[in-house]
């Protein structure tokens, strides 16, 4: 089997496409796979330390700016058809699978040229442009929630197989957690509320986070804190403004970036974070009660809709950024913590969305269109 996988820019891109390509080898050990990427994103770190080749050709997304530089990239990205095309017709995969974004549209059209079988996997609830404008182009459409399919009424075959992610739910013994408390120097017995925005962190976020310490109001619950690795030696500033010691806040676990994810949320009790299709995806299926902050600025507002797919069953709350401050995420954090039955209600509600064996129901759809 030889194919080409089109990922490029963010982990909620290319994470999916190692997922589906490491699932691909595992069942075909002689499969041939090749990335195409661009120049910049972290498809050039990622995808070579997952062991795979990487192509690479100069796109980029439409901005609606009229200004020199868009102009530029506009002709950049138009004569990346091109080279899409050379790239394909050297390869001459026996499929071509994209996981959304700007990347898709010169890969999956040469696809088509060379009557290539195609397929999209799109991980948001609300299908980014792309994955819209290709949908009716392509074999079949994979996606991350049931609230995708109706928003592609174009696709010849749209399947929910959920979207891929290295996090399990685990059960871990009491041994395990205070190994991981100790790890996080937790030394109390209070519940755990891990806070994230995404890799870089969340500006927003982190503000009502200060404030929170600053009034001292998680008196009765912990906060992991994962403020950023741009952002740490800001919170840092801003906490020595207040005499406080990074590493030495009252129920407050601080950190750049939490490298051992799995652990940390199969231990906390609540999720506060961004709404990114990898983090629905993951609270989904840890069944943990979750707040969730969408980041205003996304995509035709595609974390919103996110949240909204765990939130309208019970699973979630919601914190427009716009109204996001210390005394309402503590209100709402207050919510849950203080209502037993309430926090395992969202649990079970979670456990709704989840979708197991994703990686198997896509590799059967892969099956399917080859006919294997």
């Amino acid at each position: 089997m030889n194919v080409i996988i089109a990922a490029a820019g963010t982990g909620g891109h290319i994470n999916p496409g190692i997922a589906i390509a490491n699932k691909i080898k595992q069942e075909n050990k002689d499969a041939k796979i090749t990335f195409i990427g661009t120049i910049r994103g972290l498809e050039n770190d990622l995808v070579p330390r997952a062991g795979y080749d990487l192509e690479r050709i100069e796109a980029y997304g439409i901005n609606r700016k009229i200004n020199l530089e868009n102009i530029k990239n506009i002709l950049k990205t138009l004569h990346s058809f091109k080279e899409a095309k050379k790239i394909v017709k050297k390869l001459e995969p026996d499929l071509v699978i994209g996981t959304g974004g700007y990347i898709c549209g010169p890969v999956m059209t040469a696809a088509n040229k060379y009557k290539i079988p195609t397929i999209l996997h799109e991980s948001n609830a609300y299908p980014g442009v792309a994955v819209k404008l290709l949908s009716g182009k392509v074999n079949t459409v994979l996606v991350g929630f049931e609230d995708a399919k109706k928003r592609l009424p174009k696709a010849k075959k749209v399947v929910v197989s959920g979207t891929p992610t290295k996090l399990k739910k685990i059960s871990l013994n009491e041994s395990q957690k205070e190994e991981i408390k100790k790890s996080l120097g937790i030394k109390n017995d209070l519940p755990i509320v891990l806070v994230f925005g995404g890799s870089q962190g969340a500006k927003s976020i982190n503000d009502a986070l200060l404030g929170m310490i600053a009034e001292r109001l998680n008196e009765n619950y912990n906060v992991v804190w994962a403020v950023g690795q741009k952002q740490y030696d800001t919170v840092k500033e801003k906490l020595e403004e207040i005499n406080l010691n990074i590493n030495n806040v009252k129920n407050m676990a601080i950190v750049p970036y939490i490298y051992n994810m799995q652990e940390v949320m199969n231990l906390a009790d609540i999720i506060v974070a961004r709404s990114g299709a990898m983090t629905i995806t993951e609270v989904a299926t840890l069944a943990k009660p979750a707040i969730f902050i969408p980041f205003p600025f996304a995509t035709e507002n595609h974390q919103e809709y996110n949240a909204r797919v765990l939130a309208d069953v019970g699973a979630a709350k919601i914190i427009l950024d716009k109204d996001l401050n210390k005394d309402i995420l503590n209100n709402k954090v207050l919510e849950i913590l203080n209502n037993k039955e309430l926090q395992l209600e969202m649990s079970k509600n979670a456990e709704k969305i989840a979708i197991s064996n994703v990686e198997e129901r896509i590799y059967n759809e892969i099956k399917k269109l080859l006919k294997y």
